[in-house]
């Protein structure tokens, strides 16, 4: 019962093969624009990243082959445009896939705690390394660059200290009256700041390029939003008299000629949107301090709605692949004979 080719796969690690089916399809057909640069630096990056993820999508389909399963649609070459003008400039291009890298280590760490079979696995377990390296080379490269803007410093702790008082953790939400925000609340506003950032240059971009017009008005309305929590996040820093983190390096280029078809930009802008979900719950469940859960609470209810949102359009334009599902019992019961 050991050999993978004979275990059956799960739910789960059907679930998890399908969902890493249409996120490596996307990325190989984002690095096909993206590999197209004249820095040799991010052009030899980009074309290693794009022959690793050609090699993984191949390794889901031999599995899903194996099972005599049907192979997603995914994002085929019908989902790219060759020999057209950067959407996006070099250093938006490594901009771009550290964020990603970071949203595929979360993910990837996920699938790893919820396979069982052996090869699926080792593939998730290779997928997590992997996407370490690649956020940790990429990060180098941009620091070096002096395009990363790293965050604010604080005085190292001289010696421990321990909470007294109850108000560290409780108190008025929104009393005039707070304490200074602590290490690990400046880090997670700061990553919310970074990533929205880079949030706000790649749905301009999308904007411009998108042919759909409801695909358009939801980039334009996922940039404001991405602006309103960059600018609430970064005001709450400039209360404990912390500078927020800015870069303005990595932008959308002039180009309005789409390098994507839509229901790519509508897919990414959505797996984002659910990411970044995650995201401000995470940083509300670690906030100490009152204000701060409430404020990701209220953020995290703008980014969900504009997920489900922009669901619908995707459902309605026939942009959404549906995800393997469990029988319909009741349906097979009743079905004539």
């Amino acid at each position: 019962m050991g050999d993978s080719q004979h275990v059956q796969l799960t739910a789960t690690e059907i679930g998890i093969i399908w969902s890493l089916y249409q996120f490596k399809t996307m990325m190989i057909r984002v690095l096909e624009h993206f590999k197209e640069t004249d820095d040799k630096e991010s052009q030899k990056i980009l074309t290693k990243l794009y022959e690793g993820e050609v090699r993984i999508v191949k390794e889901l389909t031999a599995i899903l082959e194996n099972e005599q399963a049907i192979v997603p649609i995914g994002f085929t070459e019908q989902d790219v445009r060759k020999d057209v003008p950067r959407l996006f400039d070099q250093d938006f291009d490594l901009m771009y896939i550290r964020t990603m890298a970071k949203v595929s280590i979360g993910y990837y760490a996920l699938y790893s705690t919820m396979s069982y079979r052996k090869d699926i696995r080792s593939l998730s377990n290779r997928l997590t390394k992997h996407a370490q390296k690649v956020y940790d080379n990429i990060t180098e490269v941009l620091l070096n660059r002096g395009t990363l803007v790293r965050p604010p410093h604080i005085s190292v702790p001289k010696e421990v200290e321990i909470v007294k008082d109850q108000k560290y953790i409780s108190g008025f939400p929104f009393s005039q009256e707070k304490r200074p925000l602590n290490a690990m609340e400046i880090g997670h506003l700061c990553y919310g700041i970074e990533t929205n950032t880079a949030g706000i240059q790649l749905m301009t971009g999308y904007a411009q390029a998108a042919r759909s017009k409801a695909a358009k008005n939801h980039f334009l309305k996922g940039k404001e939003i991405a602006k309103k929590i960059v600018t609430e996040l970064s005001d709450i820093l400039l209360q404990s008299d912390i500078q927020a983190p800015v870069t303005w390096a990595g932008k959308a280029t002039d180009s309005i000629t789409p390098p994507f078809s839509d229901k790519l930009m509508m897919y990414n802008t959505n797996l984002l949107s659910t990411f970044g979900l995650g995201s401000n719950v995470i940083g509300g469940a670690f906030s100490l301090r009152p204000d701060l859960p409430v404020k990701m609470a209220m953020l995290a209810k703008d980014i969900f709605t504009y997920s489900k949102e922009g669901g619908k359009i995707m459902i309605e334009n026939n942009w959404m692949e549906e995800p393997p599902q469990a029988e319909n019992r009741n349906e097979l019961i009743n079905k004539e004979k």
